[in-house]
């Protein structure tokens, strides 16, 4: 029997799946005249990784989100064939 916690993590997984997979098709469409929109999107995040210098270690952080149509596309039909399971 399937617990409430292992649910969301399927969802989770079955949502970044969904957004990874449109991303990409996202970047390919935008190859094709008539499919540039899926492409459209904006950026976000970190534009210069930080970076903490401990003298012993150095560490850098960076994380930037690129997020388009398809991949948005993509998260919604996760989440509907999520449901649909």
């Amino acid at each position: 029997m399937a617990t409430k916690e292992k649910n969301v993590w399927i969802l989770l997984v079955f949502i970044l799946s969904g957004i990874v997979i449109g991303g990409l098709l996202g970047e390919l469409a935008s190859q094709v005249d008539w499919l540039w929109w899926l492409s459209y999107g904006e950026s976000f995040g970190l534009s210069q990784p930080l970076t903490l210098d401990l003298s012993v270690i150095q560490l850098t952080f960076g994380l930037t989100f690129k997020i388009n149509i398809s991949s948005i596309i993509g998260m919604v039909l996760a989440i509907f064939i999520y449901k649909k399971i």
